[in-house]
């Protein structure tokens, strides 16, 4: 969720198997800082900062290893869950 001082804005749910939960609220907050830089709107920033968070629980270790593209792809409907490598 979030919140810009009026609306409220929730992003989609992802249904996927944890492989490591350290460094997901770091990858969230990371999202949302990117998006935001990026000029993405509120919905957008949300949707972008939930799928980052969501990839870095498919990888071990605390270090988001997905890139930009990944996440614009989770985040724009392809559900497939996996890392492109």
């Amino acid at each position: 969720m979030l919140y810009d001082g009026k609306d409220y804005y929730f992003s989609k749910r992802y249904n996927m198997q944890i492989v490591d939960r350290v460094g997901g609220g770091d990858s969230f907050g990371a999202g949302l800082i990117a998006a935001s830089l990026e000029g993405y709107d509120a919905q957008s920033t949300i949707e972008f900062a939930v799928a980052a968070s969501c990839l870095k629980h498919s990888v071990e270790g605390d270090f988001n290893m997905v890139s930009m593209d990944e996440v614009l792809k989770l985040a724009g409907g392809d559900g497939s869950g996996r890392v492109q490598r």
